[in-house]
């Protein structure tokens, strides 16, 4: 079971697509929104969960003080589970602003002028590295100046691809699983 695992909607059992997505553990959820809280970059943050599967990344994030998460996910049967799920969220924190965009990463990123304090990509594991670096490129045009982007990717699939205006700040290997730490250069 997925649920929620800190904040105003802690505890919250989330729905997750019965097929095509890989979700977050919670195991590793908490390690991540532990480092994220400690470094105050949740609190009032303008989320951003991209391949959004269940969307509990950014669903965690508004729990946990988010003034918004945008979840972007393609998935016909995935997108219609976020918005459950966020709907869930939305009803345990009041006023806090949550939207599903049912579109490709690309797409949305091409087409939004938004900009983002926080970021979850969380790519299908089968997601090329070149095809992530075109997402990463797009993405930094979208990102505060003192955004963090958080890259979960298989293990070994080994350091992302990054353009110029990103850096690489640090990494944490859970298993099978890394977290790449990531923020405009």
């Amino acid at each position: 079971m997925t649920r929620i695992i800190a904040g105003a909607a802690g505890s919250l059992a989330l729905s997750v697509p019965d097929a095509g997505t890989r979700p977050t553990s919670d195991r590793v959820r908490e390690s991540l929104f532990g480092a994220l809280d400690a470094a105050g970059v949740v609190d009032g943050a303008r989320a951003l969960d991209l391949y959004a599967g269940s969307g509990a990344l950014g669903l965690e994030a508004v729990s946990r003080g988010a003034a918004s998460a945008d979840l972007v996910e393609k998935a016909p049967r995935a997108a219609s589970v976020a918005e459950r799920n966020a709907r869930s969220v939305a009803r345990a924190v009041p006023g806090a602003s949550v939207r599903v965009h049912r579109a490709a990463v690309d797409a949305y990123l091409r087409g939004s002028s938004a900009t983002f304090d926080l970021v979850f990509v969380d790519p299908p594991y089968d997601l090329t590295d070149a095809e992530l670096a075109v997402t990463l490129e797009l993405l930094a045009d979208r990102l505060a100046p003192d955004a963090v982007v958080v890259v979960e990717r298989a293990t070994r699939s080994g350091e992302p691809a990054l353009p110029p205006s990103l850096t690489h700040e640090r990494s944490k290997k859970y298993g099978d699983t890394t977290l790449w730490w990531v923020r405009p250069a």
